[in-house]
């Protein structure tokens, strides 16, 4: 897909690796939308901001239709959106808070599919191009998926559904010629890091082959621009991550 001049709504995208993606498909003259809950810190980016809560469907719905109505058609999904929280299935104060795992789940996979759905819808209803494409959505998962560590018991599992959503999403869709791919980031130089202190940063440092250090933010968004572009990315699940495995 050709995004000059077509349109990408990006849920999560005033932070972070959302953030990165909005940089890098504006630098190759697309239109973005960023879907958010808290507007970009970027002024210049707010002419095209949308306040969005991915887990309420009139939310997302209002955030497609100001891409519609500011821009003629959508092509293009991006799905950033997502929360973190670190806490044992029992620890010292007892077991797992069912309602905060009940919020990650509601957010980082509830969520990404509430996106997914509604943008599908949208996304149909264009015109295909010669080779039968009408668009594509690009998912975030994590290599917690796989490789959850002690602690990322709803993190991992919110992140395992989005990432086992994205085959079954992109056999639905391709009689609609709608692409799906997934992308499970390792870890990356993000405002969630700043937390983190340095003998935990050095941990994780350690796990990473090659390159030795953490991802950056535009080489994620860098990887969001082939999936996009490159008609032979579906229906998977793209390791970002160095070689790290999480132990």
């Amino acid at each position: 897909m050709d995004i000059d001049g077509e349109t990408v709504l990006i849920a999560g995208g005033s932070s972070g690796l959302g953030a990165a993606c909005v940089g890098r498909l504006l630098q190759e003259r697309a239109n973005v939308v960023i879907a958010d809950v808290k507007p970009p810190a970027n002024e210049s980016q707010r002419e095209f901001y949308c306040q969005t809560d991915v887990t309420d469907e009139s939310s997302v719905k209002d955030a497609i239709e100001f891409a519609k109505n500011r821009f003629g058609s959508l092509r293009g999904c991006v799905i950033c959106a997502g929360v973190i929280h670190a806490q044992r299935i029992v620890g010292r104060d007892g077991p797992f808070d069912l309602a905060e795992f009940r919020r990650v789940i509601e957010v980082n996979l509830v969520g990404t599919f509430n996106v997914l759905r509604l943008c599908a819808a949208a996304i149909q209803a264009n015109a295909p191009d010669e080779e039968g494409e009408r668009g594509a959505i690009v998912m975030t998962a994590s290599i917690s998926a796989m490789e959850g560590q002690v602690g990322q018991a709803a993190y991992s599992a919110s992140k395992g559904g989005v990432a086992s959503l994205t085959l079954p999403a992109a056999r639905e869709f391709a009689p609609l010629g709608i692409r799906v791919v997934t992308i499970a980031p390792g870890v990356f130089q993000t405002p969630l890091m700043d937390n983190v202190n340095e003998k935990g940063l050095a941990v994780l440092r350690d796990q990473t082959l090659f390159p030795p250090r953490f991802g950056r933010p535009e080489e994620f968004a860098e990887t969001v621009l082939h999936v996009l572009q490159n008609p032979m990315m579906n229906g998977t699940v793209i390791r970002l991550d160095g070689g790290m495995r999480m132990r």
